[in-house]
């Protein structure tokens, strides 16, 4: 049998440090190789045989990690914060990162995380995109506001991001200036593009044959549109690897940290370790759910009950995610059991 070869990989946006040891712990060789394609291509050829190597996650792992799994018989992510925890040391620099993953990948100690398949890791990318595009469009209909309020002009709030208000509001106020209307329409113009280009996006993905099934699944949902759905098909990606509603919950940001010791527990109301962006379409998802649920509605009123409108929506955003898993890992359409008056997956 061919003794293992195990690589450690500590990445960067110009150059890849890696330490190559063998199974006993002996350094085989190390020094640090440029991050292009070309450059690893040749830097494999050169490799013993055979050979498994981890990778910190970080944004450069991607690509990184899909142009080294052909030729590795093992190719691992680790954790970043937990890979810290671990390999914490006083002296720090890529050449001691690079042999602390190969010793943990030698060891079998390495803290493994989750990496998506490529298909829906691009997916991802473009839902993420889509994201950036809303929250400038945010940011330029507060511009138009904010040029306004400069100028004194007085507006309908309700409706100056209407297409018909705005054009008379440029056409008839006396307020507004050559200079302050022409800043105006470059801002509803900018808008406007951005706002079709979002809608093209997400049509886009709602559409593709990756997601199209799924996504119109978990829409059967009260309260989850296609925003949601598709947040959380591809920030989950593969559901099966929840083997619980609290470990989804603890991923979504739903749950609050917690430090015991002794007799003593200090507790967050929500976690700062999670994938913000399902916490964020969740929290929102669930302060309409409400509105299109009537159990979602009346466990929202329960909770309220209590004193704390946020916790009641903390309540409902869980009992979403607890829908999503149901739907999802059942691969069924969401039902209402109207004699029982409750809500199953």
């Amino acid at each position: 049998m061919q003794s293992m070869y195990y690589i450690g990989l500590d990445v960067h946006k110009k150059k890849i440090s890696y330490c190559i040891k063998d199974g006993s712990g002996t350094v085989h060789s190390e020094g640090a190789v440029p991050a292009t394609r070309l450059e690893l291509d040749l830097w494999m050829k050169r490799l013993p045989q055979p050979w498994s190597a981890a990778m910190e996650a970080t944004i450069f792992t991607g690509w990184i990690y899909d142009h080294l799994k052909p030729q590795a018989a093992a190719l691992k992510v680790a954790h970043p914060l937990m890979l810290r925890a671990i390999a914490a040391a006083k002296k720090k620099n890529d050449r001691i990162d690079a042999k602390k993953i190969c010793d943990c990948l030698r060891c079998d100690f390495l803290p493994e995380c989750y990496l998506a398949p490529t298909a829906l890791r691009e997916c991802r990318r473009t839902l993420r995109y889509r994201n950036l595009l809303v929250r400038q469009m945010v940011q330029m209909k507060n511009k138009i506001a904010v040029l306004l309020m400069e100028a004194g002009v007085s507006y309908n709030k309700e409706k100056l991001h209407k297409v018909g208000y705005f054009r008379e509001l440029l056409a008839d106020n006396p307020d507004i200036n050559d200079g302050l209307r022409s800043l105006l329409r470059v801002c509803r113009e900018t808008v406007a593009r951005l706002g079709k280009t979002e809608s093209a996006l997400v049509r886009a993905l709602q559409r593709g044959p990756l997601l199209a099934e799924r996504v119109e699944r978990l829409m059967t949902i009260p309260a989850v549109g296609p925003i949601t759905a598709l947040t959380w098909a591809l920030e989950v990606e593969e559901v099966q690897r929840f083997t619980s509603i609290k470990k989804a919950i603890s991923y979504c940001g739903l749950c609050g940290d917690e430090k015991s010791s002794a007799n003593t527990a200090q507790r967050t109301p929500i976690s700062k370790q999670r994938n913000k962006h399902l916490q964020t379409t969740l929290i929102e998802a669930a302060k309409m759910a409400p509105r299109y649920s009537p159990d979602l509605a009346a466990l929202y009123d329960f909770e309220r009950q209590k004193g704390h409108a946020n916790r009641a929506t903390l309540t409902v955003a869980r009992k979403l995610v607890a829908y999503l898993m149901a739907v999802d890992r059942g691969q069924r359409n969401f039902l209402v059991i109207k004699n029982e008056a409750r809500a199953v997956a």
